[in-house]
């Protein structure tokens, strides 16, 4: 029997594999182990916000939403930036409701990034960036941020421009490591492209999780800075809905039409009762303002029994995430420990060389605290056993 063969398909990301957090979830389903790797919360949202999605479910909100979002989530947003960084987006033509964070990213990238243009990450760099650069035929160039402070080298910085480079990725607060950002390093940023034809993607989804007394610099407070930037935010990280799947792009006119352009073929629209029901829950502040304390004791918690331990840390910055070092304890690759423990302790985490370029290891593991306090008590005993 004769058979024709087909041709073989040619893989467009050859070297991506499935997610670290898929990885780690799963190994952690299966051995019955706290999974503290996947940055999702591990409580319920309010059920003040399920009764506004359950109202707008029941009452004939369910066909499509426009394609840039239902326009009163677009307002609420749009006030609630001004309210908090006094900086103006036109609701009709600068703000931009997407599924999901990641979405909204990618369609930013793909809005600026051609064949051959140059894309500086600062790594460890959460896994959506690169590849949304790879599918555009955009070229990664790696910033690396070192242990214990990871701080951006800003001379490091200046040395990778080319005339090449079409865009800088930034995450404030960072993940994996919690870091943020200051003023100075909005004003290195904007000194060193304001002569340059380079834009700017900001994500910005841990915006409302800052300790000790910290401020959020978002880019979009900087004026240069602000007329480059796609600024990039998530209403699943602030209202413990990351499984809904809503995000937003704040960006001027000019960048946002382009935006659009790529979101429309995306995903066209966004969750049409989901959306009324966050507009009507982003009438009151204090659902957001109060967001840093809640998660500060979550994390200062976990830290607390880990003190005991030989593990060594520095407290996260901002994010829900908490990076520590196990330098001290094993020689293992983070990745081989990462899996034992999970085995073996019964607690997962993400081995922090996964988000290198090349699997720098620093012997760091990071955890999530974004769980109920009992969890990480329980986590913070098994891990200070090793």
């Amino acid at each position: 029997m004769n058979t024709i063969a087909g041709p073989g398909l040619v893989s467009k990301l050859p070297h991506v594999g499935t997610t670290i957090f898929t990885v780690m979830s799963k190994l952690a389903a299966e051995n019955g182990a706290i999974n503290l790797s996947q940055g999702f919360p591990g409580f319920d949202c309010s059920p003040e916000l399920v009764a506004f999605a359950e109202r707008y479910l029941r009452t004939g909100f369910n066909q499509y939403a426009p394609m840039t979002g239902v326009p009163a989530l677009r307002e609420a947003l749009a006030q609630k930036t001004f309210e908090l960084y006094n900086v103006a987006y036109d609701p009709d033509n600068e703000v931009t409701i997407t599924s999901g964070a990641t979405e909204a990213i990618f369609a930013a990238i793909t809005a600026v990034v051609r064949p051959g243009d140059e894309v500086i990450v600062f790594e460890p760099a959460y896994d959506s960036y690169v590849p949304a650069i790879e599918l555009n035929g955009g070229i990664p160039v790696y910033v690396s941020l070192t242990p214990p402070d990871y701080t951006v080298d800003w001379q490091a910085v200046s040395e990778k421009i080319t005339d090449k480079t079409r865009l800088i990725l930034v995450n404030t607060p960072h993940n994996p490591t919690g870091r943020v950002w200051t003023a100075d390093d909005l004003q290195q940023l904007a000194t060193l492209i304001q002569e340059r034809d380079i834009w700017v993607v900001s994500d910005e989804v841990y915006e409302h999780i800052l300790f000790d007394g910290r401020v959020h610099r978002s880019l979009m407070t900087h004026p240069l800075l602000q007329e480059r930037t796609f600024v990039v935010g998530s209403f699943g990280k602030t209202f413990h809905i990351t499984g809904w799947k809503i995000g937003y792009c704040l960006a001027p006119k000019e960048l946002s039409t382009e935006f659009r352009k790529i979101h429309q073929y995306l995903t066209f629209s966004t969750v049409t009762p989901i959306q009324y029901a966050l507009a009507d829950y982003l009438k009151e502040p204090e659902h957001y303002l109060h967001l840093s304390d809640f998660y500060q004791r979550k994390r200062d918690l976990f830290l607390d029994g880990l003190r005991q331990s030989r593990f060594q840390f520095q407290p996260a910055e901002g994010s829900f995430f908490q990076t520590v070092s196990y330098a001290a304890i094993s020689d293992e690759p983070d990745y081989e420990l990462a899996v034992r423990l999970t085995k073996e302790i019964g607690v997962a985490s993400i081995p922090v060389s996964v988000f290198y370029q090349q699997k720098n290891d620093y012997r760091i593991l990071r955890f999530c605290f974004a769980k109920d306090d009992a969890v990480l008590q329980e986590a913070a005993e098994r891990l200070s056993k090793l």
